[in-house]
C-alpha cells in the first residue's frame, strides 16, 4: 500500500525541501521504494538529488498540462530505491493554464495514480504557497508534514496552513490526516529555538515529531553536490536526524 506525504508550509526556508530529499533517501537506504515529487518551480529538490534540470525533456509540468505519460518524466537518483518526478521553471504558470482544466484540483492525483503501486512511499515538496498546485498535492496526499523551523514568528501562517488543510479535507480529500509537525534548524544553545520547540509541543501535542532536525553544515552543503546527506556524509548530524525520522514515520505505520 502506497503512502503519499506532502510537505507544506507557505512560509519558505523552513526545511521542507531538505527534508523532502533527505526523509525520501533515508526510507530508500531502509529499503522502501521511494519517489520525490518536486512540486516546486524552484525544482530545489530535483537539482538537489542530482537532476540536471536544464537537460529534462519530460517534468511534472508536461504530465499536468501536456498529460506526458509520467513514467517518461521519473528520473532515477544515486541512491537505490529512490526515484524523482522533477519539477521546472515553467511550473509557475502551471496553476494559470490548470485554471481551464476539469477537476483542476486533482490533476496531481491523476498523474500520480498509474504509478502509485510502484512505491512505498510518493513524497510530494510543495512550493511556498498555498496556490492551486499546493491544493493538488494536499488532495493528492495521505498525510502531510508541516515543517516549523525553529526561529521567532516560526508559528506565524501555521493557523492559515491548518485552515487550507481543513476545508481540502473538508471538500476534496476526507482521507488527508497531519502525519506530523517536524522542528527544523533546532539549536539546543538557543533559548529561543527552545522555547520555540515548547510552544509547538504545547500546541500541538502528540502531532509533533520526536525527532528534531538539528542545524547542520553538513545539510546545508550536500544540495549543491546533488546529494543527499546521507550521501555526502553518512556521520553528520542531519544524517542521523533524517534516519531517525524515517525509523519513527516506518515505526507509526
Amino acid at each position: 500500500m502506497t503512502k503519499i506525504i506532502a510537505l507544506a508550509n507557505q512560509k519558505g526556508g523552513v526545511g521542507k525541501t531538505t527534508t523532502s530529499i533527505n526523509l525520501a533517501a533515508s526510507l530508500a537506504t531502509l529499503e522502501k521504494n521511494v519517489l520525490v515529487v518536486d512540486a516546486d518551480p524552484q525544482a530545489n529538490a530535483s537539482s538537489g538529488l542530482g537532476v540536471d534540470i536544464k537537460e529534462i525533456d519530460c517534468s511534472l509540468y508536461e504530465c499536468i498540462i501536456d498529460g506526458a505519460d509520467v513514467h517518461d518524466a521519473i528520473y532515477t537518483t544515486d541512491i537505490g530505491r529512490l526515484d524523482i518526478l522533477p519539477s521546472h521553471i515553467d511550473l509557475v504558470g502551471a496553476e494559470i493554464e490548470m485554471l481551464n482544466l476539469k477537476n483542476r484540483e486533482r490533476v496531481i492525483s491523476d498523474v500520480l495514480a498509474p504509478i502509485a503501486d510502484e512505491y512505498d512511499y510518493i513524497l510530494i515538496d510543495c512550493s511556498p504557497s498555498l496556490g492551486l498546485i499546493t491544493v493538488n498535492s494536499l488532495t493528492a496526499a495521505d498525510s502531510v508534514i508541516i515543517p516549523v523551523q525553529c526561529e521567532y514568528f516560526a508559528l506565524e501562517g501555521i493557523s492559515k496552513l491548518l485552515n487550507t488543510i481543513k476545508i481540502i479535507k473538508g471538500k476534496l480529500n476526507p482521507r488527508l490526516e497531519i502525519e506530523g509537525f517536524l522542528l527544523t534548524m533546532y539549536d539546543s544553545r538557543l533559548r529561543l529555538a527552545n522555547q520555540i520547540y515548547d510552544e509547538v509541543k504545547r500546541h500541538f501535542q502528540e502531532l509533533v515529531f520526536k525527532t528534531v532536525i538539528q542545524r547542520n553544515v553538513k545539510l546545508s552543503e550536500a544540495p549543491s553536490h546533488g546529494l543527499p546527506v546521507i550521501l555526502y556524509d553518512a556521520d553528520s548530524t542531519g544524517s542521523k536526524n533524517y534516519l531517525a525520522l524515517a525509523k519513527e514515520i516506518l515505526n507509526k505505520e
